[in-house]
């Protein structure tokens, strides 16, 4: 079904005039359709996190009557789960909402490692927290569609939920939007991280963030014949890269640990940058890479444009900040960075995009974490 279609019938038959969420590939025609119509408004917000967006939702329903809708990637689920049962449920708020996630890891869909338990589980997962699921395929016509529509708006009006679980390719769009870089960035994340790691010393912890980076770290090191053992790829969980840095850092203060991280994951838990600043691990390096949008996901903006990661960093406690806008400035600041006392962050702005032949780490997740612990523990015992 055509997103322009579904946006129209949602909003006519759901009286919903607002949205909210965290973008997903499988949802990338919805996310153009909305950039395109509302842009980033009052009536459209890029949450920081899936609990953000319900809690967006809640709000506009307090101060205007109308529902509103929320989308997300099925991993976001956890996130969105607090509001959903302590928030907008029927016996404590009443507050309804549609839902329209992404199901990455459908059975029977090959997908990636992350997402597999996560899609075994989404449809009973969100009726486990009471709300009334249609799963979307492509075959869906419309008066499977106007059935749902006249089961949820009776849901509303007693003050329940429903949710649109997206199968892959369901959604369709004639054009994808095209969103465009800082106007200043000329340097790539996958050269960003290329400099950085090549400066690192060789018993250098490596914690890199969930997406597009860690692809390109694994094929940077295939590139260069080094082995991937002092490297972590955080396959999911989204925005949590950091508190594994940190964990890292802490269980062996004397070794540096490199968290290389993305904007909106930093953004989706910046509450971790206030616990590191806490800590105040000396051997802690955090590098965000910033290119103002999700880009792993299609490239729709996150709210990195507004933000001053060098003072967010120094009021949360990091000791030392710097920051790199092209290859130039990065080259010059990464021994800086590496001789600075901890906890250190280091802002790198780059462009969006990524090359079309970007592949996936060869290795399984399972393996990858087991052969980090052992490059940790072997040089400890």
């Amino acid at each position: 079904m055509d997103a322009t279609h579904l946006v129209d019938r949602v909003e006519e038959r759901l009286h919903v005039d607002f949205w909210a969420g965290v973008p997903d590939s499988l949802l990338r025609p919805l996310c153009d359709e909305l950039i395109e119509r509302y842009g980033l408004s009052s009536r459209h917000v890029v949450a920081a996190d899936e609990g953000g967006a319900v809690a967006l939702a809640s709000g506009h329903f307090l101060s205007t009557g109308h529902p509103g809708a929320v989308y997300m990637q099925n991993s976001g689920i956890g996130n969105a789960i607090n509001p959903i049962c302590s928030l907008i449920d029927k016996r404590v708020y009443a507050i309804p909402t549609l839902f329209i996630v992404g199901w990455r890891g459908e059975p029977g869909v090959h997908d990636e490692p992350q997402h597999v338990f996560q899609g075994m589980i989404s449809e009973d997962l969100l009726k486990c927290v009471g709300l009334e699921v249609m799963v979307f395929s492509d075959t869906i016509d419309e008066a499977e569609l106007d059935e749902f529509f006249a089961r949820t708006l009776d849901r509303f009006s007693r003050g329940e939920s429903s949710a649109i679980l997206v199968k892959k390719g369901a959604l369709t769009r004639s054009v994808k939007h095209a969103y465009e870089s800082y106007e200043d960035a000329t340097l790539t994340r996958e050269r960003a991280v290329d400099l950085i790691t090549s400066a690192l010393p060789k018993d250098t912890a490596v914690v890199s963030t969930t997406g597009k980076l860690s692809r390109e770290l694994f094929e940077l090191r295939e590139a260069r014949f080094e082995s991937h053992a002092s490297d972590f790829l955080t396959v999911g969980s989204m925005g949590h890269s950091a508190m594994i840095g940190l964990g890292v850092a802490l269980g062996q203060p004397w070794r540096k640990t490199v968290v290389l991280d993305g904007d909106g994951a930093t953004i989706m838990h910046t509450g971790a940058l206030a616990i590191i600043g806490q800590k105040q691990p000396s051997n802690f390096v955090h590098v965000v890479i910033n290119n103002g949008a999700h880009e792993t996901v299609g490239g729709m903006p996150n709210a990195s444009g507004i933000i001053d990661y060098a003072a967010l960093a120094i009021s949360m406690g990091y000791r030392n900040t710097f920051s790199a806008k092209d290859e130039d400035e990065l080259t010059v600041v990464i021994p800086r960075v590496l001789a600075a006392e901890g906890p250190v962050l280091l802002e790198v702005r780059t462009a969006l995009g990524a090359r079309s032949n970007l592949g996936r780490p060869t290795t399984s997740a399972y393996s990858n974490g087991r052969e980090f612990m052992d490059f940790l523990i072997e040089r400890v015992l």
